[in-house]
């Protein structure tokens, strides 16, 4: 927002100070919004010592599914217990915000009631994008812009963009670690001794 796009004495014609968007580069609001970065960074650590919550009920992969996991991303993404699993070792390297950001970004997208997608829309925002947000994740100015544009109407579509970035970024970075990480070996050796097992 530029400078001269509200008179600054005029708190009434000034809503953005108010927002939840963060869109505001007055000093009053960007000093606040310093402040509230650094509590909500500081009880961000703290909620990162907390044991992780079962993100999703599945079952026990085979030993061929978690083979599997290393062929692709894509089969990694497409099983539930992959993501699972891939969800955990992101935590490890605090990044677990993007599979949380990825998988709301899913369930927004099947979404069909409109008042629920606004909704969902706007604590997808709050949550990831806010700059106000322990668990921003990192989106280039290009993709940012495009979603504050489309929140004036949020869509099951709003957030298409920042998925694909946040999953390409997952990909490129997070995937290659958690093949060769303790989190996959241990998942391998435990298919191992269970086809031993059965044999």
């Amino acid at each position: 927002m530029s400078s001269d796009a509200a008179p600054p004495a005029a708190p009434s014609r000034n809503p953005c100070c108010l927002c939840w968007c963060c869109c505001c580069s007055c000093s009053w609001c960007v000093g606040t919004r310093n402040e509230e970065r650094r509590r909500a960074w500081r009880a961000s650590r703290e909620s990162k010592l907390q044991p992780l919550p079962s993100c999703e009920a599945c079952a026990p992969p085979s030993p061929e599914e978690v083979q599997s996991w290393a062929q692709s991303f894509d089969k990694l993404m497409h099983s539930p217990a992959g993501r699972s699993a891939f969800r955990e070792f992101l935590r490890t390297e605090y990044s677990e915000e993007n599979m949380l950001f990825w998988l709301a970004c899913e369930e927004l997208k099947a979404e069909a009631n409109q008042h629920v997608v606004d909704e969902k829309a706007r604590l997808i925002y709050e949550d990831y994008v806010s700059i106000l947000s322990p668990k921003e994740v990192s989106l280039d100015s290009r993709v940012r812009e495009g979603i504050n544009k489309k929140m004036q109407e949020p869509s099951a579509h709003t957030f298409d963009d920042a998925q694909l970035q946040i999953y390409t970024l997952m990909h490129r970075d997070s995937y290659p670690r958690f093949l060769s990480s303790p989190t996959y070996r241990a998942l391998l050796l435990r298919g191992g001794s269970q086809s031993s097992n059965e044999a």
